[in-house]
């Protein structure tokens, strides 16, 4: 039944023109979500989604994110959330539970934290590893996708991580302009990006905190 389940969510996904699918086991993962355990009940898989951001957008990008970046990221994240609403609409219409997390709704801004970690859940599903951005880097997209995830209680096999990481290329390290970006994604500077995203912003290059720098530079193989 759970392969079942999987192949006709990931039919029905990509249909809705999702370019990634994947599950991840969150057990042992649910408590880190700021999420009540009223709400997670007996809810043990997610299904991710992901979305692939124009190549020709991010090319635009060099020291400073665009307008039409910025406008680019909003659309996306919307598509997202209109996925993922219908892909829990659609597990709860089998007779399951399922709760859709927006694609970015940041709880606290200085800590770079929502509700979950998207990216985290990316990781379970095998979408790609946690690359020195501290982005999700998918080994055909790098990082140049954005990730939704819907919570569910639906039978489901769970995906594998990946072991791929990102070896020798520094790339995000050399160009990010806020030395946000170290040798390792456990030492990413978290308030470092986050000055450099107020400053864009009070330059009014966008009027959300984004940047888009290292993703321009991280497109996969």
């Amino acid at each position: 039944m759970p392969i079942n389940n999987n192949t006709a969510l990931r039919k029905f996904s990509l249909g809705l023109g999702m370019d990634l699918f994947g599950v991840a086991d969150i057990q042992k993962v649910k408590n880190e979500f700021s999420l009540s355990e009223k709400i997670l009940g007996k809810m043990d898989r997610a299904v991710c989604l992901g979305v692939r951001l124009s190549g020709a957008i991010l090319e635009e990008i060099e020291h400073v994110p665009t307008k039409l970046y910025f406008h680019h990221y909003r659309v996306v994240n919307t598509l997202l959330d209109q996925a993922a609403l219908k892909v829990s609409n659609y597990i709860q219409r089998k007779g399951y539970d399922a709760l859709a997390i927006p694609a970015t709704q940041i709880i606290d801004w200085e800590k770079n934290t929502a509700h979950l970690s998207h990216r985290k859940l990316g990781v379970l599903a095998g979408l790609g590893w946690m690359g020195r951005n501290n982005l999700l880097v998918n080994k055909k997209l790098g990082s140049q996708f954005r990730l939704v995830s819907i919570l569910t209680d639906m039978p489901l096999k769970a995906d594998s991580p990946v072991k791929n990481n990102c070896g020798t290329c520094r790339l995000c390290v050399k160009i990010c302009p806020s030395g946000a970006i170290k040798e390792s994604p456990e030492d990413f500077d978290h308030i470092k990006c986050f000055e450099k995203l107020k400053s864009f912003q009070a330059q009014r290059q966008v009027e959300q905190f984004v940047c888009g720098i290292c993703v321009n530079v991280c497109k996969g193989k």
